[in-house]
């Protein structure tokens, strides 16, 4: 009997999430302490990843930077140098989940104290988004760059 193993088409295998920014290494940096996140290791025979972009642009280093979940489960990041800074409202964005099953009092007490550790990090608050009677409490916040996240 022989084995034939068939792909589906539109299965996703893997997902990477991209920002554009100005600083990649900073946003990186900023997301590995946000998430637990690390920055990878730098290819074979590279030092570190300043090494690595050095010989591979020496005019223009720090053009991207990644940082990926330690345990393989969470999506890698990717960030890209872009020219143009932020104008609007991002159209994607990423949940930070710190307060999952809490409600009241608890949950807004565990959404300010992360914002507290983030805002120590460089991000700064943006909005806080009190309880209805159909979503719980949540608190907006940005990023080193502006970038909004909500922590929820």
């Amino acid at each position: 009997m022989t084995s034939t193993r068939v792909t589906q088409v539109g299965q996703v295998r893997q997902v990477q999430v991209t920002f554009d920014c100005a600083d990649p290494v900073r946003v990186a940096r900023f997301w590995c302490e946000v998430l637990g996140y690390v920055l990878p290791a730098p290819p074979e025979g590279f030092d570190d990843w300043g090494a690595y972009e050095r010989a591979a642009a020496p005019d223009d280093p720090d053009v991207w930077a990644s940082c990926q979940d330690p345990d393989g489960v969470g999506p890698r990041l990717f960030f890209q140098r872009v020219p143009e800074g932020k104008v609007v409202k991002n159209r994607v964005h990423l949940d930070v989940r710190v307060a999952t099953g809490l409600v009241g009092d608890e949950r807004l007490a565990a959404l300010n104290a992360e914002g507290d550790r983030l805002e120590a990090l460089g991000a700064s608050r943006f909005q806080l988004l009190v309880a209805d009677e159909e979503n719980e409490s949540c608190l907006v916040m940005q990023d080193v760059e502006g970038n909004e996240f909500c922590l929820d």
